[in-house]
């Protein structure tokens, strides 16, 4: 029998914890329902990676939760955000199962998936090649909603996520952009993304 992993404590703040729980579990939804509805394998993949983040970041909150605690009175206290942590923690872990349809080539009725194809808005996920017209920008520069109708929801950048990036953030050479947008303005980002066109217009 194989002893399990030991992960190695890091000092977190329990806000920044929650804080980062919160917005990667938000994203992993969108992400895993679009993963499912459209059988998007690299969608859940993020998804499943993204499970290993929050699962480390609740056990992160909750080591420090101990550290904290110095007695009944304080431990009290700090139950109600290691309830709100689990519960964060649950939220992911669904998204984490929704992607793992897709993963296992577990479809979904094609019924289902049709009534959700004629939805107006779809998610996208794009490589900023380095020939890209992307590649070095700032978002606020590229105005990528009214040029082409989508919004930068999320960028990986290597393990690290921005979510819901400011103007100021520029997209750097391989960063993995997440757009939400209609069908029209997705695949037209996937193309700028990849330098297949340069057209911004």
């Amino acid at each position: 029998m194989t002893e399990p992993e030991k992960i190695e404590y890091k000092p977190i703040t329990v806000r920044d914890a929650l804080t980062e729980m919160k917005d990667l579990s938000e994203i992993m939804i969108d992400l895993a329902y679009s993963a499912a509805l459209f059988h998007n394998r690299e969608l859940a993949e993020e998804v499943l990676e993204l499970e290993e983040r929050v699962d480390y970041l609740a056990y992160m909150l909750n080591m420090n939760l101990m550290l904290a605690a110095r007695d009944a009175e304080d431990a009290e206290a700090l139950v109600g955000i290691s309830a709100v942590a689990s519960a964060t923690n649950e939220v992911s872990d669904a998204a984490a199962d929704i992607a793992s349809l897709v993963l296992q080539d577990i479809g979904i009725h094609p019924i289902v998936r049709e009534a959700f194809e004629k939805m107006e808005e779809r998610l996208a996920r794009a490589e900023v090649m380095p020939s890209s017209v992307l590649s070095a920008k700032k978002l606020g520069e590229l105005d990528l909603a009214s040029r082409i109708g989508v919004d930068v929801i999320a960028i990986r950048r290597g393990k690290r996520w921005l979510i819901d990036p400011d103007e100021d953030e520029p997209l750097l050479s391989r960063d993995i952009v997440f757009a939400r947008g209609a069908p029209l303005g997705v695949e037209r980002l996937r193309k700028l993304a990849c330098g297949v066109t340069n057209e911004l217009e």
